[in-house]
């Protein structure tokens, strides 16, 4: 595709091929604004996003399409998708249904919000953020 029109055009043309099939998924919280995880899509996985209207991926540990909540019931319904200026990578402003994002647990049982829950201190450390 001719790079102007990829970059300034309206057609959807995410560029799934540049990683083998897949392009990274940021997650924001419509409401604080915060990143709250970073997953991995393609092609189904967008066209079931855009279908149920709620964050889709596909996971890279089981090999398979992943709605999040389907197990946990803490979803992530879709209020926008954006893509990058170069359509290799996605946006999904979500609003959080149920407790978390993450599927790991604070110290009181609760799914975490963010996935982004620790800081790189030093080359050889890392510190958890307040939760």
């Amino acid at each position: 595709m001719d790079k102007k029109l990829l970059e300034e055009g309206t057609e959807i043309n995410i560029q799934f091929e540049k990683r083998d099939g897949f392009v990274p998924i940021i997650v924001q919280d419509i409401d604080s604004m915060e990143i709250i995880m970073q997953g991995w899509g393609n092609e189904l996985a967008l066209k079931t996003t855009i279908e149920k209207g709620k964050a889709t991926f596909w996971s890279t540990s089981r090999n398979e399409l992943w709605t999040k909540g389907e197990t946990s019931g803490d979803y992530l319904e879709i209020v926008d998708i954006l893509t990058d200026c170069d359509q290799d990578s996605l946006l999904y402003k979500v609003k959080l249904v149920g407790n978390g994002a993450c599927h790991t647990k604070n110290k009181n049982g609760v799914a975490r919000k963010s996935c982004f829950y620790r800081k790189i201190t030093d080359k050889n450390s890392l510190a958890k953020l307040e939760e």
